[in-house]
């Protein structure tokens, strides 16, 4: 009984339950349990909850609710409609930038029960071709895309020759207009508009089965593998978890800069259907132009990868001066690393908003750092999320002491259902392994110094690369750098540097070695150190190891 009431209080000060007419909740259940209990279900119930109020901001303009929720219900119908064999597309491959059309794909093909594939838009036709043909098993395949990513989905589609092909975004008026008399063999291609637009007013046919979400990993080290989540998972401890330690508020505006296609930005667009918050995001992510929209919006929360903080703070100051977000409650981030000093330059600026999420595909959300924790310790991913437990573990699954780094396992109701291919994480008493290294310190808090598979071993010592990494960005003349392990006949493995230096800095190579060596054991100088201009990232702010690591040279 005592979690239920604080269930209710926590949805209480979200404003999640909040004064309105007994009618206006049934007609949100109504609506939750036509659409079906999916991942989406948010969307139907905040159609019901605030129709007439802006439910998506983007580049085109603005869509109520209502609007949002009769589009997605009519791409429902259409994608029924061309598959009349089957009745259902088995698969549905969305491969969009933040904008409508990845809303309305999503949010249609999960209503009639397919299975969704949200696909990275910096993949390339093999890497494409490759996750179809796993996740689609033969099965008949719709693609819905951006017109810039024609030449990647014709690569990956070559040997796939029924099937669909809609285009969720044009960037000219003749893609736009040549398209209603598409056919399902990819002769001609229709737009996610123009489905819409034929079939508006009408309800696709209930699904006769549930639809799976595929969300991809992110594959920086190795192929990117489906983590498959039900509709089910997590459930309302999972929600009480996130609004406990993160100040949402429903129908309050958020800014979401995050690619919607990667697990993190994901959970923020399904969170802010959930509390009707209007979601205001645009295709590609500008630094000024998210500070504009925030203000211009009055946004009281932002949902980014870490990178994009740094992009903000690396505004001009008389650019960056121009814009208040003094409307900002939160400001969320979860992905990759954050930088120390970013953060609390940020928080210096703009208030003290930043809440750092440790998050994993295959198991959401692990730990949050709140503002004062950050305060504490700007590198910390945080306490561990209510229902969720951790455990540091050494190779022998002995629980190490509090500062001592080993394996990072962990247990909560969030767990995925596994691989899609039928593999599934390494488990010890019920935690599962997250693939991190990490400790505890004194005050509970979490710190991750790098993925298990990245721990150089050189000399017969352990290095862990993020140690490295922070001691080179500590440098006045150092704005990032990267560390890993290359191959060595003596060693093993050395390690190898990439450094990004400030705008204007000049630094010797042997200025950074030494300023290591000075700080560090001996072995954990980089042999090893490149400038370069950036480092290479992939759409979600991760450093693109293997492209360092296969360099020239």
């Amino acid at each position: 009984m005592a979690d239920a009431w604080g269930l209710v209080g926590t949805l209480w000060r979200a404003r999640l339950i909040a004064p309105m007419r007994p009618d206006r909740y049934l007609r949100m259940g109504m609506a939750m349990r036509r659409a079906g209990l999916t991942a989406t279900v948010g969307f139907a119930a905040a159609a019901q909850r605030c129709p007439d109020r802006a439910g998506l901001i983007d580049e085109r303009g603005t869509l109520t609710w209502r609007q949002l929720d009769d589009r997605c219900d009519a791409l429902g119908v259409a994608l029924q409609q061309r598959n009349p064999d089957s009745g259902l597309p088995a698969t549905v491959a969305v491969m969009c930038r933040n904008h409508r059309g990845f809303i309305e794909a999503l949010v249609g093909a999960n209503r009639i029960g397919a299975d969704v594939v949200l696909l990275n838009t910096s993949f390339a036709g093999p890497a494409m071709a490759e996750v179809i043909e796993r996740e689609s098993a033969g099965r008949p395949i719709t693609v819905i895309y951006d017109e810039e990513f024609t030449d990647t989905v014709e690569r990956a589609l070559r040997d796939i020759p029924n099937a669909t092909r809609i285009l969720a975004w044009t960037d000219s008026a003749d893609s736009a207009d040549s398209t209603d008399n598409a056919d399902v063999t990819g002769s001609a291609t229709a737009t996610v508009d123009s489905l819409i637009e034929a079939h508006l007013g009408r309800r696709p046919q209930p699904a006769s089965r549930k639809s799976d979400v595929i969300l991809l990993t992110s594959g920086t080290t190795g192929a990117p593998k489906g983590a498959k989540r039900s509709a089910g998972s997590g459930g309302a401890g999972d929600l009480k978890a996130v609004l406990d330690r993160t100040p949402w508020r429903a129908e309050e505006p958020i800014v979401i800069a995050a690619p919607m296609f990667h697990a993190w930005g994901f959970s923020q667009l399904l969170f802010a259907a959930l509390l009707a918050c209007p979601i205001v995001t645009r295709r590609k992510f500008d630094p000024e132009a998210t500070l504009a929209l925030i203000d211009r919006h009055r946004a009281t929360g932002l949902a980014v990868v870490p990178v994009m903080f740094d992009r903000i703070m690396d505004l001009p100051d008389d650019v960056r001066n121009r814009y208040s977000a003094k409307s900002l409650r939160f400001a969320t981030a979860s992905g990759s690393r954050m930088r120390p000093d970013v953060v609390t330059a940020f928080m210096d600026q703009f208030g003290d908003v930043i809440y750092n999420n440790y998050n994993a595909t295959e198991a959401g959300m692990i730990a949050t750092a709140t503002p004062a924790d950050l305060r504490a310790a700007p590198d910390t991913a945080g306490r561990p999320a209510d229902g969720t437990e951790l455990r540091i573990l050494s190779a022998d699954h002995r629980e190490v002491a509090d500062g001592e780094v080993g394996q990072i396992f962990v247990r909560s109701s969030t767990l995925f259902d596994g691989y899609t291919s039928g593999a599934t994480k390494d488990f010890h008493d019920g935690f599962m392994a997250s693939g991190d290294m990490g400790y505890l310190d004194a005050a509970g808090r979490l710190f991750v110094v790098g993925r298990d598979d990245e721990m150089i071993v050189s000399g017969g010592e352990n290095v862990y690369p993020i140690e490295v990494e922070k001691t080179l960005a500590a440098h006045p003349g150092v704005a990032e750098a990267a560390v890993l392990g290359v191959d060595d006949e003596q060693y093993g493995q050395r390690l190898a540097a990439f450094v990004v230096l400030d705008k204007g800095a000049s630094v010797e190579v042997d200025d950074l070695k030494q300023d290591v060596r000075d700080n560090l054991a001996n072995y954990k100088v980089p042999r090893d150190i490149t400038l370069l201009p950036a480092l290479p990232r992939g759409s979600t702010g991760k450093i693109l190891r293997n492209e360092l690591r296969n360099r020239p040279g």
